[in-house]
C-alpha cells in the first residue's frame, strides 16, 4: 500500500488536500502492521551495515513537521534496530551565538555524516525559511534566495555522496491539540510541554502556507519530499522505515571485496585454537 506522497513533480503542494491519518479500510491489523515493521527493522540493519562497511555513501535524513507530529519518537523507533554506532542524531533548537555569527547552513554542514554513516536532523536549516518566515525575521526576498541556496546545498552534499532523506510528518490541528491536551493531563508527560507551544499553535496556518512552500520549492525528482501521514503512531513509523529501506536498497550496497592476505593467518589461530581445546579436555 502507499503510505506516503512524494513531492518533485513541480506541481503546487496543497496540505489541506492530503490525508494526516488513513481510513480503516486502507489500514493493516497492528499484528501485520508490527510483522511488518520487524522485518523491515532487520533489512535495515542488515543495510546500514553494508553502508558503514563500505564507507563509500553517507545518507542524511532530514525530519521536519508542525509541534507534536513525532519527529523524536519517529527517529527512536525506526532507527532503534541499527547499530548506534553507525547512526548520528542531532536535534536543532534556537541558534547559539557562536551559529548565529555564521551563515545559517553553516551549523548543519558540520553535522552532515562522514562516508558510511547515518544521520537525522530533527528539525534543519528549513527552520530558517519557516519559523524566521512566521515570525517575519526574514523577509519575502531573503526566502526566496534562501530557498535557491537550500537547493545549491543539498544538490552539492548528493554529488559528493550523501543521500538526502527528506520525510514531513503531516498532523492535523485537532490532534495536535489532543497532544497538548495529553501533556498537560498526564503528570508523566509533563515534561514534554513546552508553553512556547501554544503561542506557535496560533500560527498554524502561516506555518501551513510556509511549510506548503517549502515542500514545493525545495523539491525535485532526485531530492524529493515524502509526506508521512502522522496521526497514526504506528502507521508513521511503519511507512519511515519502508522509506528508509527502499533508499539504502536503492543504492547498491554492498560489502568491501575480501582480503586474500588474511587466509595466511589461518593455520597459526586454528593451531592456538586446537590447542585451548587439549587444555579444556
Amino acid at each position: 500500500m502507499k503510505t506516503n506522497t512524494e513531492t518533485g513533480s513541480g506541481d503546487r503542494v496543497r496540505l489541506d488536500r492530503i490525508d494526516t491519518d488513513y481510513s480503516s479500510a486502507k489500514r493493516p491489523s497492528e499484528d501485520d502492521i508490527e510483522a511488518e515493521k520487524k522485518k523491515l527493522s532487520r533489512k535495515l540493519e542488515h543495510l546500514q551495515e553494508k553502508l558503514f562497511a563500505g564507507r563509500n555513501r553517507s545518507v542524511l535524513f532530514i525530519f521536519q513537521g508542525m509541534d507534536c507530529s513525532g519527529k523524536d519518537g519517529t527517529i527512536n523507533h525506526v532507527f532503534s534496530a541499527v547499530n548506534p554506532q553507525g547512526v548520528q542524531i542531532h536535534s536543532f533548537k534556537a541558534p547559539t551565538d557562536e551559529e548565529l555569527g555564521h551563515d545559517y547552513l553553516w551549523r548543519a554542514h558540520r553535522y552532515v555524516p562522514e562516508r558510511g554513516y547515518i544521520a537525522a536532523f530533527n528539525r534543519s536549516y528549513y527552520e530558517d525559511v519557516l519559523i524566521t518566515r512566521v515570525h517575519g525575521t526574514v523577509d519575502e526576498d531573503r526566502v526566496k534566495k534562501r530557498f535557491g541556496q537550500i537547493n545549491d546545498f543539498e544538490k552539492m552534499l548528493a554529488e559528493n555522496g550523501v543521500e538526502i532523506v527528506k520525510i514531513f510528518l503531516h498532523i492535523s490541528k485537532k490532534f495536535q491539540l489532543e497532544k497538548l491536551i495529553a501533556r498537560i493531563e498526564n503528570p508523566h508527560k509533563n515534561w514534554k510541554f513546552d508553553p512556547s507551544d501554544l503561542a506557535e499553535r496560533k500560527h498554524w496556518d502561516k506555518y501551513q502556507e510556509c511549510y506548503e512552500d517549502v515542500l514545493s520549492e525545495c523539491a525535485s525528482k532526485k531530492l524529493p519530499w515524502h509526506i508521512v501521514p502522522a496521526d497514526d503512531r504506528a502507521m508513521r513509523d511503519l511507512s519511515v522505515l519502508k522509506i528508509a529501506v527502499d533508499t539504502l536498497e536503492g543504492m547498491d550496497l554492498s560489502f568491501p571485496p575480501p582480503v586474500p592476505e588474511l587466509q595466511d593467518l589461518l593455520p597459526e589461530l586454528h593451531k592456538e585454537r586446537d590447542a585451548e581445546a587439549v587444555k579444556g579436555d
